[in-house]
């Protein structure tokens, strides 16, 4: 789990990085959905921007706030993916690492709005 904003904001930011090369690999995609892909990418890159600005964060409800923020865009990308996924519009290979990384940021997120939450 990373315990300092550095490792929180390389590591949303490699997520966001990994989520643009599946955003370009899934619009190749013959008849793939536009719309999803662009859900995706919204969300998924929408982390790492949340978690950049917690670094400015006023006080610890605002920092609490921000890490909810992108914990809500952690679930909804895990939600696209699965929805990709169960619906076969994609290799389930091209899916698998972006999958287990947003099940990986998920719990972290939620583990650190649940510590900041309590004091």
């Amino acid at each position: 789990m990373p315990t300092t904003p550095q490792a929180y904001t390389t590591r949303t930011f490699e997520f966001a990085c990994q989520i643009v090369k599946l955003y370009r690999q899934l619009n190749k995609i013959r008849d793939f959905p536009f719309p999803i892909s662009r859900q995706l990418l919204r969300s998924g890159t929408a982390i790492g921007a949340i978690v950049e600005e917690a670094k400015i964060a006023s006080s610890r409800r605002d920092l609490a706030a921000k890490f909810v923020l992108a914990l809500r865009e952690a679930r909804e990308t895990k939600y696209w993916i699965r929805l990709i996924l169960a619906t076969d519009l994609a290799p389930a290979s091209i899916l698998r690492d972006a999958l287990k990384e947003s099940d990986e940021l998920t719990a972290i997120l939620r583990r650190t709005v649940q510590r900041l939450r309590a004091g």
